[in-house]
C-alpha cells in the first residue's frame, strides 16, 4: 500500500532508480562514484521506456497475486510485479511496470484505459502514480 519496492520482484537489476520511481534516492548532482553512475548520466534526459505504478481493482473478489498482464487501451503495455490485499484500503492493489518505446511519461499514464488480465479474464483497473497509502509519507515520521 506505501509502494514500498520489494527487491527482485519489483525492483531488479534491470531496472533504472527512475524507472522505478526512485530517482529521489540517487544524486547525480553530488562528486561521489557509484555501481551504474555512467549509465544514468548517459541516459539522463532521454524518455522513459518504462516506469512503475500502482493499481487497483473495484471487484473485491479479483485476487490480485503479481504476475498478472497489464492492458492499456486493449493492448498489453507490462505485467504487475506483484499483488495482494491492502488491508488499510480494503481492496486488492498490483504494482508493476507500464512500457512503451515511445516513452512513458505521466501524459502517456494518466491518458490509458487500464485493465488487469486475471485467471484469462479482463478487468478494469485505476492505475496510480502516487502510493495508495500516506503518499506523503506523514504517517511514517509520525
Amino acid at each position: 500500500e506505501k509502494g514500498y519496492r520489494a527487491w527482485g520482484s519489483d525492483i531488479t537489476p534491470n531496472d533504472t532508480p527512475q524507472e522505478a520511481g526512485l530517482g529521489w534516492a540517487v544524486k547525480l548532482r553530488k562528486n561521489t562514484d557509484f555501481v551504474g553512475r555512467r549509465a544514468l548520466e548517459n541516459a539522463a534526459g532521454e524518455a522513459l521506456k518504462k516506469r512503475f505504478a500502482g493499481f487497483t481493482v473495484d471487484d473485491p473478489a479479483i485476487v490480485l497475486v503479481g504476475r498478472e498482464t497489464i492492458l492499456r487501451n486493449g493492448e498489453p503495455v507490462g505485467y504487475l510485479t506483484s499483488g495482494g490485499y491492502g488491508y488499510t484500503l480494503g481492496r486488492n492493489i498490483g504494482y508493476g511496470y507500464v512500457r512503451n518505446a515511445a516513452g512513458v511519461g505521466d501524459d502517456f499514464l494518466a491518458s490509458g484505459d487500464y485493465e488487469l488480465v486475471v485467471a484469462m479474464e479482463r478487468t478494469p483497473a485505476k492505475i496510480h502514480l502516487e502510493p495508495l497509502y500516506d503518499p506523503a509519507g506523514e504517517k511514517v515520521k509520525a
